[in-house]
């Protein structure tokens, strides 16, 4: 499994990038998404939520924990009311590497 700030990074990217299912990819069959007050869970649901999220720049301020546990804080902009805003991104991979549960808070 890779390490994690490079985890991180390729979320970031695929995130932020052009190709939808490169992110999408990046989730469990079953995965858990926390945020901004709702939860989803299942691929057609994380697919629905990324079509849905505007385009966003992140500045990754922080990475820690393991590979399996980790953490991520961002400074998030774009064209949303309120931002720039910083997030923490908790997540949760499998064996694989797959993310299993993602929650998103201020």
């Amino acid at each position: 499994m890779q390490d994690i700030r490079a985890f991180v990074e390729g979320y970031v990217a695929a995130a932020t990038g052009p190709d939808r299912e490169r992110h999408v990819a990046l989730f469990h069959d079953d995965a858990a998404v926390h945020d901004d007050g709702r939860s989803l869970r299942g691929l057609a649901e994380v697919r629905r939520r990324r079509k849905e999220t505007p385009n966003v720049d992140y500045d990754l301020l922080e990475v820690a924990g393991t590979p399996t546990d980790c953490l991520a804080v961002a400074q998030v902009s774009g064209n949303f009311p309120g931002s720039p805003v910083t997030l923490r991104f908790a997540f949760e991979r499998d064996a694989r590497g797959e993310i299993t549960v993602l929650t998103i808070t201020p």
